[in-house]
C-alpha cells in the first residue's frame, strides 16, 4: 500500500467521548464515516505504536497518526473552456475564475473542474504538491468568482505558496451582506475548526475557560463600502489569513450572512427584509455574492511588485445595479 501523506488528529472536547470512526469523519481530509472506518481497519490509524479499531472511543488529549494511502483519482481529461486571464507570462497566470466552477478534481468533480481547463489551455504547469492540482497555488470556494494565481513550473509554485504562507500575498474581496453593520470597519479574529455536528461548515472555536486553543487562527479586516436602506451592504474584507470558509464564517457570526450563502445562516434572511420588491430581488440572487477582487503577490522571478483587479462578473451586474452597489471599492 503506497501512502500519499500523513497527519495527526488531535482530540478536542468537540470529539472526545466518541467512537472513532465518528470522530475521524469529522476531520477536513476524510470525507464519509465509510472512508474513516476503511481506512481504521487498513490499519492506517495508530496512537503511538498501536492500531486502533472504529468502535475505540476517544478521550481528550489524545493525538492520532493518520497515514492517507495514495488515491487513484481518473486520469485529468482536458476539459476546452474559455478562461478569463487577467495576465500570463513563461511562469504563472492569473485567472479570474466564475462563480459554480470546482477549482480541482474531487469526490463527484472530476473532469469539470479550472483544473482540466488549465490541463487543455497550457502544458507548463508546475507538477503540483498533489498529483490532481497541478498548478494551483490556492483555491477558492466553487460558487466564489475572482482572482486566483496559477504557477508554470515547481519553483515558482514553491515560491508562491511561501508568499501565502507568510501572509505577504494581497487578498480582497467584496460581499453583499445582510445587516444590521454598526461599524464602518473593524477585524474579525478567532480559530476556526471542524463544525461539531455538520463535517461540511467549519465554525470558531470557543475553548473552555483555562484551556489553550486547537483551532487554527483566522483574521478578517473588514469595511464597509456603502449600505443600503434594506439593511443590506456592501463589504471590503482583506484577508490575514486564508482559511476555508472563512470570511463566510466570520460574517455568519456576525450576524451578518453572506447574500444566498446556504451553509452559513442566510437561506431565510430576505423575509426579514422591508419591501416585497427587495425580498424578491435578494430571494432571486443569481449566486453566492462573494467575489475575489484583488489579488497581489510578488513575481518569483523578475521580482515586481504584481497587484490584478477582477470587477465582478456580468450575471450579477443588474443586482448590483438594484442596490446602486456597482462600481464600488
Amino acid at each position: 500500500m503506497r501512502i500519499s501523506h500523513e497527519f495527526e488528529f488531535e482530540i478536542f472536547e468537540d470529539n472526545a467521548d466518541m467512537r472513532l470512526d465518528k470522530a475521524l469523519a469529522m476531520h477536513s481530509e476524510i470525507e464519509s464515516r465509510s472512508q474513516a472506518t476503511r481506512l481504521i481497519d487498513i490499519g492506517c490509524v495508530s496512537l503511538g505504536d498501536k492500531k486502533m479499531k472504529p468502535s475505540r472511543k476517544t478521550e481528550l488529549g489524545e493525538t492520532y497518526t493518520v497515514q492517507v494511502p495514495f488515491k487513484e483519482l481518473p486520469n485529468i481529461e482536458p476539459l476546452k473552456m474559455d478562461l478569463d486571464i487577467c495576465f500570463e507570462d513563461d511562469f504563472l497566470m492569473v485567472v479570474n475564475k466564475p462563480s459554480g466552477l470546482v477549482v480541482h478534481p474531487s469526490a463527484g468533480h472530476y473532469q469539470d473542474t479550472l483544473v482540466n481547463a488549465l490541463v487543455y489551455y497550457s502544458q507548463e504547469l508546475s507538477s503540483g504538491f498533489e498529483s490532481h492540482r497541478p498548478g494551483l497555488v490556492h483555491r477558492i470556494d466553487k460558487d466564489t468568482s475572482g482572482l486566483l494565481v496559477v504557477a508554470k513550473n515547481d519553483s515558482v509554485q514553491r515560491h508562491l505558496s511561501s508568499q501565502f504562507k507568510h501572509k505577504t500575498v494581497h487578498r480582497i474581496y467584496q460581499a453583499v451582506c445582510f445587516g444590521p453593520i454598526s461599524k464602518d470597519s473593524g477585524t474579525i479574529e478567532s480559530r476556526l475548526i471542524r463544525h461539531p455536528s455538520d463535517r461540511k461548515k467549519f465554525s470558531s472555536e470557543k475553548p473552555a475557560p483555562g484551556k489553550e486553543p486547537k483551532g487554527k487562527l483566522a483574521i478578517t479586516h473588514f469595511k464597509v463600502l456603502k449600505r443600503h436602506t434594506s439593511g443590506l451592504a456592501l463589504l471590503q474584507l482583506q484577508l490575514e489569513t486564508g482559511r476555508t470558509h472563512q470570511i463566510r464564517i466570520h460574517l455568519s457570526e456576525l450576524g451578518n450572512s453572506i447574500v444566498a450563502d446556504p451553509i452559513y445562516g442566510a437561506k431565510n434572511r430576505y423575509k426579514n427584509l422591508k419591501g416585497a420588491r427587495i425580498q424578491q430581488l435578494i430571494s432571486s440572487a443569481p449566486r453566492l455574492m462573494l467575489h475575489a477582487a484583488e489579488l497581489g503577490f510578488v513575481h518569483p522571478k523578475t521580482k515586481e511588485n504584481l497587484n490584478f483587479k477582477a470587477s465582478w462578473p456580468a450575471e450579477v451586474s443588474d443586482f448590483l445595479s438594484e442596490l446602486d452597489f456597482n462600481d464600488l471599492g
